[in-house]
Order: C-alpha cells, then sequence, then structure tokens
C-alpha cells in the first residue's frame, strides 16, 4: 500500500511536532505505557510472519488481552484473534489491527531490524520485514487494550478487539468473516482502524472520508499465438507483437473510457514471452494491477481487459481457439469506504484533541486495504480508518526544502518514527472509543 505525498496540504505542519493533548487521564495512561510498548513494537519488528503464518505474533497478542480480561478465541479465519470485552449496554465497537510481514529483506539499520527469512506460498524465499508498519498497528491495538480496560468506569458496551492475518494478500478480513466474525461474536455498529503512512509527519493524523482506499485486482493475460523460427515470421502468429498491441490499447481504458472525474489505474507490471533471440515463442503472459473506487467502474475495467485482449487477437488473425485467458485473481481487495458523518465526527474530537496543525483531511489513495471488507459484510456499521503519519521531522525537512525523496510504505528502508505513531494512533483509538461507548 503506498500513500502519495501530501507536501501541499501540509506545508504549514511544523516539523518538530509536541503532544497538545491535554494532560488528561487518556494521555497519561498512553504516556505511563508507552515504555513497556516500545519493547513490545521492537519484538514485533524483529520478529514478523508472512501472510497466514502469524502463528507466533498471533499467540503473542492473544495472551496479552487474555491477561487483561477479554474473552479470547483464537484461529478465527486462519490464525485470527477476536477478543471480546462486555462492559453494560451500550453499543458494539471493532477495533481491528492486522498481523503479516512482508517478503522484503529490510535495509533500515535498526539494531533490531528483521534477520528473518522464510518462503512464501510461492515458493520463494526471502528475508522477511514489517515494511508496513503492521508492527505499529500492533502495537497500538495493545495499547489501546490496555488504556481501555483500566478506564472501565468511563465506558459501556462491548469492546471487540481483532487482529487480522493476511491483509498483503487481500484475504484476511474476507476469511475472518466467512468464519463467522458477525455470527459467533458481537456484530460491531462501529468499527476502526488506522494504518502509519509514509507520506505525513510523525504523529500527524489523516482522514478522507468516503471512498479512502481502492478496490484492487491482479489479473493476469496468457496471450497465445503459433511460435517459429525468427527469422520466418509470416510463419507464425507472433503473441509477443499481439501483447505489445494489448499493452497500448489497455491506456485508454483510463484515458478514453473512464470519466475523467473518476479514478481508475491500469498498470501492467510485468510482460513476459519467449526463451531465445531467433525464436518465436507461442504464449506471452502480462500481468495487470488494476484500481478503482466505484464497484461499477471496477467491473468495466474488467470487462475492457477482456473485450481489448479478445479483440486485438481477432484483429491479428488469431483462431478462436487460441483466444487470451483473462484470469481475475481470486485475492482482490474491495474499496475502503469512510463512513462520512462518522469520519468528520471523529475528525472533530481529533482535532479538538490534538489540535488543527496534526489533523487533517487528506485525498483517496490507489493502494489497498481490506479493512474495507467489514463495512461492506453490513453496510449498517459506522466505519473508519485514518492514517497517522510516521516521517521522521528531520527527513519531512529535507523532503520538503530539498526534494529529498522519502521511502514509501513497502520500502526495506521505510522506519516509521515509530513511538510518535504508537503514541497518537493509541490515543486516538482510545479517545474514540470512549466518545462512541460514553455512558450516558
Amino acid at each position: 500500500m503506498k500513500l502519495r505525498r501530501v507536501y501541499t496540504a501540509i506545508a504549514a505542519i511544523p516539523f518538530a511536532l509536541s503532544m497538545t493533548a491535554s494532560a488528561d487521564s487518556i494521555s497519561d495512561k498512553v504516556n505511563a505505557d508507552m515504555p513497556k510498548l516500545m519493547v513490545l513494537y521492537k519484538d514485533l519488528h524483529a520478529h514478523p510472519e508472512l501472510s497466514g503464518f502469524e502463528v507466533n505474533t498471533a499467540a503473542k497478542l492473544a495472551k496479552r488481552v487474555k491477561a487483561l480480561g477479554f474473552d479470547v478465541t483464537e484461529n478465527v479465519g486462519g490464525t485470527g484473534v477476536v477478543a471480546v470485552l462486555k462492559n453494560g449496554p451500550g453499543p458494539v465497537l471493532m477495533i481491528r489491527a492486522d498481523m503479516d510481514g512482508l517478503p522484503v529483506i529490510e535495509q533500515t539499520g535498526l539494531d533490531f531490524a528483521s534477520k528473518v527469512r522464510a518462503t512464501t506460498e510461492d515458493g520463494i524465499e526471502s528475508g522477511v520485514m514489517h515494511a508496513c508498519g503492521h508492527d505499529t498497528h500492533m502495537t497500538s491495538w495493545v495499547g489501546t487494550a490496555q488504556a481501555l480496560t483500566a478506564m472501565k468506569d468511563k465506558w459501556s458496551g462491548t469492546l471487540v478487539m481483532i487482529l487480522q492475518p493476511a491483509e498483503e494478500r487481500g484475504k484476511g478480513a474476507r476469511d475472518m468473516l466467512a468464519d463467522g466474525l458477525y455470527e459467533r461474536f458481537p456484530k460491531p455498529d462501529f468499527a476502526l482502524a488506522f494504518h502509519d503512512a509514509a507520506s505525513l509527519p510523525a504523529g500527524t493524523i489523516g482522514y478522507t472520508p468516503g471512498f479512502a482506499l481502492a478496490n484492487v485486482d491482479s489479473v493476469d493475460v496468457i496471450v497465445k499465438g503459433q511460435g517459429g523460427h525468427g527469422a520466418y515470421p509470416h510463419t507464425t502468429k507472433d503473441p509477443i507483437v499481439l501483447a505489445s498491441r494489448i499493452v497500448g490499447a489497455l491506456q485508454t481504458l483510463v484515458s478514453r473510457e473512464t470519466d475523467p472525474q473518476d479514478s481508475a489505474v491500469v498498470t501492467v507490471g510485468s510482460f513476459h514471452g519467449g526463451a531465445k533471440h531467433n525464436i518465436i515463442s507461442d504464449q506471452a503472459t502480462l500481468l495487470l494491477t488494476v484500481r478503482s473506487y466505484s464497484d461499477e467502474t471496477r467491473q468495466k475495467l474488467l470487462d475492457g481487459i477482456a473485450r481489448i485482449a479478445k479483440g486485438e487477437a481477432i484483429a491479428a488473425g488469431i483462431p478462436e481457439d487460441l483466444m487470451p485467458e483473462v484470469n481475475i485473481k481470486d485475492e482482490y481487495t474491495p474499496a475502503t469506504f469512510n463512513t462520512p458523518e462518522f469520519t468528520q465526527k471523529m475528525a472533530g474530537l481529533f482535532t479538538q484533541r490534538f489540535g488543527e496543525k496534526r489533523v487533517l483531511e487528506t485525498p483517496a489513495v490507489m493502494g489497498g486495504e481490506d479493512f474495507g471488507r467489514f463495512y461492506r459484510a453490513d453496510k449498517n456499521i459506522e466505519s473508519l480508518i485514518f492514517w497517522v503519519g510516521g516521517v521522521r521531522d528531520d527527513d519531512w525537512q529535507n523532503a520538503k526544502e530539498n526534494g529529498t525523496s522519502l521511502p514509501s510504505l513497502h520500502s526495506p528502508y521505510w522506519a516509521p518514527k515509530a513511538d510518535s505513531v504508537i503514541s497518537t494512533a493509541t490515543e486516538a483509538l482510545t479517545a474514540a472509543a470512549l466518545d462512541i461507548m460514553a455512558k450516558k
């Protein structure tokens, strides 16, 4: 997942951000817990696990919230954890954190950098790193659970805290829902999550009413032809030439078939065909990522890819039995929608707590986040995922003044200012929960 930089929107933010929240019970509790939370963060960062294999991570965190008095169920939708704390009548609030790391070799230089190596489900051995900041998410999740259990006298309702596997593969939320998340456990009235941001100064909160993150589809296009000798191309049906035509025509799906005021991306990330200079192969493969917001635009793009692939094949004289295959991968991530009124209310709460300079409305991005599935499964839920900036002050200053490139999420160099992310997110989530479940 990547956030585009929003320098112009936040040019006025001071680079030495300080805590502007008043010294109240929430900030006092978070500040008191931060030393031990940072120990947990470093442990989680040093020991990441790949999507679907978060066994030790899940067990470690389940033990922590069980000790706080939560009713804990493990192995939901794979390695998922559901922790429930009932505290009288009132709304049901779900707070979610994701657990999985990425097959990335860490190059941050941190003294607690990951040295873990593992093999992906595709059989690729790689280093493993929390290059998307899920370690900050989990640490803040624990911090929020600790704060809310210490303040049970201030709220009434049911708190459902979930640890979700396999966000990076777009399947963890789907698997937890399929395993009865809303049937076996209290169904939420409200759902909250946050994501660290590689394009916001450390400690800054970003929010986006409405669509915040995109539909993400992975599409394979297998282009077939009739191979032969490179010296005699007239005796072949060259799939590489045909695939090249398809790549060019695909660009018109956005530039000529999508409303300019809508947002869409069709990127060909891989083009593979042939094995030798003088051989025309009989197949070429294109790997695409397709991004959109609305379901209607998503379907139009997917249908357009199939239409263009077949149309170009017909124009090239490819026989019917060799038409291209268009395979849409099952691990689809739906767009994430923040319910607008609820989002604005929480933004007001955050602004009151942290100050106007630390809370900003940010544009929607084309990254994907399967947190959106929880709202899509029941659109009566009020839902919000917000950003918490992690860019260090000096890095932000250099990027603004000198054009220095900042590492993005998923970069082997991404190392957020973790204490700012964790303290801000924990305080924000705790304050939001106390507002939603305030005793009448």
